[in-house]
């Protein structure tokens, strides 16, 4: 922090004075939807084209082991915006409303007002469409109306899982108009800083975007994630129950279109990226800049087939891995990967810290500064996400241990077996290694928050895209 203080006093030296919050950050915080560890610079799946994520990646630090708190929207946006767990809070899962939770003075957000910036926030950032969380100088929800499938789309997915092309352009697609809003703000002048939270919707369901995304990926030389049929033999009841090999997995395999979800996945990733390069574009032709934070970060993985499970919901390494990358000018090295396993819990503190902001006392998480400035140096806290009361996982080290609510456990060894295909559970030689474990899960546990609400809406907020068949279902918040 010191460090980037004294860059921006250069910067400003041989200007008039500025005002004190002039001197601090600027914040640019992309929050993408849905997307797993399908970008270029992890490695995990080659078909992937992701130049921009990349790019930035390539300019800071990423995080090859980054996880959600919560294996689902709604409990990992409250989570990470309000640096509680869901052990804390009581939100778990998407159905729930966080607020009687959470006090709204916790947020992030509310916390940058507070302290003197102006924050603004577009598209998806909390879990409901029009969910403002806390206090925002400004919001827009994006508007996204007429999506429609275009004619070469056999229909709209297989059961509850969506996609097919789109007969619109990139310019009508929701997140598009997202990041002209944000542009537009950041160019606006002002003695104040920026926070400016840019939230995406895709890659979430429907995996529908315009044609000329799936055009890149050509169905025949789509590849299927690596899987097993036999991979849930050795999982407990609890874990094949989240798996729920019976339905969406059954229904795709039966459909003969996995190939075809999968080249949907990748075409709307692809679209993202585009996106997420506009916005990145805009900030580099910017005089702001050398005086200004990135923090990339999606909410959660997601599963093709892989444990014969999809989308989110489970706790495993693909439900619960993502993408996470920060640039902080004067801190982060150029280009360099940080290995130990984070989650989401330390994104406000760390950002608390660059900023140099009041760290507010509710923050569980950790300041993550030490490890941007050397990715390799000491980390000894573990990555820990939660999928309903009492069912947790714990990634610390090489390592993923898993205890769900009923007491049934699950253990892999990444080093060995990154796929994890092996529960090493039932190995005695492995029951030390699974105490120690143990002893990072929640000692207390709230419980659960009503269901119901998206909370307050803004009367402006942005329309559906629309449902039944020609038209792109924009509502699968699962």
């Amino acid at each position: 922090m010191k460090r980037f203080l004294s860059l921006l006093f250069l910067v400003f030296s041989s200007a008039i004075a500025p005002a004190a919050d002039a001197e601090k950050p600027n914040v640019l915080f992309i929050a993408i939807d849905d997307l797993n560890h399908w970008v270029g610079h992890l490695g995990r799946n080659p078909q992937t084209k992701t130049p921009n994520i990349d790019r930035l990646a390539a300019e800071g630090v990423t995080f090859s082991k980054a996880y959600c708190t919560a294996p689902a929207c709604n409990p990992s946006r409250a989570s990470l915006m309000s640096g509680q767990r869901p052990s804390t809070t009581g939100c778990y899962t998407n159905a729930q409303n966080w607020r009687p939770g959470i006090s709204e003075d916790k947020l992030m957000n509310s916390h940058f007002v507070k302290n003197g910036y102006r924050v603004f926030g577009a598209g998806k950032i909390y879990h409901g469409a029009g969910d403002r969380g806390g206090d925002w100088t400004d919001y827009f929800d994006g508007k996204g109306d007429g999506l429609t499938l275009h004619p070469s789309a056999k229909d709209d997915g297989v059961g509850g899982i969506k996609f097919g092309p789109l007969a619109n352009t990139n310019e009508e697609m929701p997140d598009h108009g997202v990041v002209d809003w944000c542009i537009e703000r950041m160019a606006e002048e002002s003695e104040k800083p920026f926070f400016i939270a840019c939230g995406f919707v895709k890659p979430h369901m429907p995996f529908s975007v315009p044609k000329e995304w799936f055009d890149k990926f050509p169905l025949d030389s789509i590849e299927l994630p690596p899987h097993r049929e036999d991979d849930l033999d050795d999982v407990p009841p609890a874990g094949v129950k989240m798996a729920g090999p019976q339905g969406d997995h059954a229904a795709i395999v039966a459909s003969g279109r996995w190939k075809e979800a999968v080249q949907a996945y990748l075409a709307t990733i692809a679209y993202c990226d585009y996106e997420v390069g506009r916005l990145l574009d805009a900030l580099d032709a910017s005089p702001k800049k050398d005086n200004t934070i990135v923090c990339l970060w999606s909410d959660h993985g997601w599963s093709l087939g892989e444990k014969s499970h999809w989308r989110k919901f489970a706790l495993w390494e693909e439900p619960t891995r993502t993408v996470h990358t920060w640039k902080v000018p004067g801190v982060t090295p150029v280009g360099k990967t940080c290995a130990w396993p984070v989650d989401f819990l330390n994104v406000y503190p760390t950002l608390v810290s660059l900023t140099d902001l009041p760290r507010p006392d509710h923050l569980e998480g950790f300041d993550m500064t030490p490890i941007l400035e050397n990715p390799a140096a000491d980390w000894d806290q573990p990555a820990m996400t939660t999928h309903g009361r009492g069912n947790h996982s714990v990634r610390f080290g090489d390592w993923r241990y898993i205890r769900y609510a009923d007491g049934s456990e699950e253990l892999y060894d990444q080093a060995v077996d990154p796929l994890e295909y092996t529960n090493l559970a039932g190995d005695p030689k492995s029951a030390a290694t699974m105490t120690d474990l143990a002893t990072y899960l929640p000692k207390t546990e709230a419980n659960d928050l009503p269901g119901g609400g998206e909370g307050k809406k803004d009367k402006k907020k942005g329309k559906g895209n629309g449902k039944g068949k020609g038209k792109a279902d924009a509502k699968n918040d699962e």
